[in-house]
């Protein structure tokens, strides 16, 4: 799921602190009501302190976003000192240049890791000639170069349960890809989760990957990937070695393939 989450506003600490799921104006739960009435209701949302402000393309199908960028408040806040920056997640790049003609675009949220290296071939050489910062999400492989599903079982309430690349035969074949990164973690003398992040950190200085985790020693760890140094032949190895097209399953639950980035165009605003 793309979702996109746009503060708005500085008033009321305590407000501040509720956001507005926006999905209900487009129908999630009853029938959707008029862009006058569900505009209307975003601004009185704001006028009384809330700043946080929720939606998605599969919100309405496209309606949602339509709807909650009527505001036309993006740029505006940004003028006014309320929002420093902008940022998109799983935009197309038809979406990437459209909002950036309209205001410049800080950064762009994108999956990418040792398995997940599409964006490479379009979506990074965009952000370099616009000048964005890339923020990469999941770049353990959802904690898969940690050894999760492969030296650490997955528990029954985890969600990784039913995703393609954790389950079946997808499962065994990936593990193998776990145990060539686990031998070359040898040789650089870091844990697999590390070298995994270190080659997302060595992709250059405009790439910031958001490792999370919910244990200490875990962070502890992801922050020590910072110390481990990578030459260009160390990266080509890398790169060679877990080779994209080895990689058994999607990167995303079936079903929701078309709210990635390579689908989800964000249409145009009708004013």
């Amino acid at each position: 799921m793309t979702t996109s989450r746009v503060k708005l506003g500085s008033q009321g600490l305590e407000v501040s602190k509720l956001g507005f799921g926006c999905t209900g104006l487009s129908g999630a739960y009853d029938s959707p009501v008029s862009d006058g009435v569900g505009i209307s209701i975003i601004n009185h949302a704001f006028d009384n302190g809330v700043t946080f402000f929720d939606t998605s393309d599969i919100y309405g199908a496209h309606t949602n976003e339509i709807l909650v960028g009527k505001i036309g408040e993006l740029k505006k806040l940004v003028e006014e000192g309320k929002v420093k920056y902008i940022g998109l997640s799983e935009a197309s790049p038809d979406t990437i240049r459209r909002a950036h003609a309209v205001h410049p675009i800080t950064a762009l949220q994108m999956e990418w890791s040792l398995w997940t290296r599409d964006i490479e071939s379009e979506i990074v050489p965009l952000c370099r000639e616009l000048g964005i910062g890339i923020v990469a999400y999941s770049p353990l492989g959802h904690g898969f170069f940690g050894g999760r599903g492969v030296v650490e079982e997955l528990k029954d309430v985890s969600y990784l349960t039913n995703h393609p690349r954790f389950v079946g035969e997808n499962l065994e074949k990936n593990k193998q890809l776990f145990f060539r990164l686990e031998n070359l973690a040898k040789k650089h003398k870091c844990t697999t989760a590390q070298l995994a992040l270190a080659w997302v950190l060595h992709q250059g200085d405009d790439v910031v990957p958001i490792p999370g985790t919910g244990k200490i020693k875990n962070l502890d760890s992801n922050i020590s990937a910072v110390k481990v140094k990578l030459s260009d032949e160390d990266m080509k190895e890398l790169t060679d070695l877990l080779n994209a097209d080895d990689v058994a399953g999607s990167r995303i639950y079936g079903g929701y393939e078309h709210t990635s980035w390579k689908y989800a165009n964000t249409p145009p605003l009708n004013l």
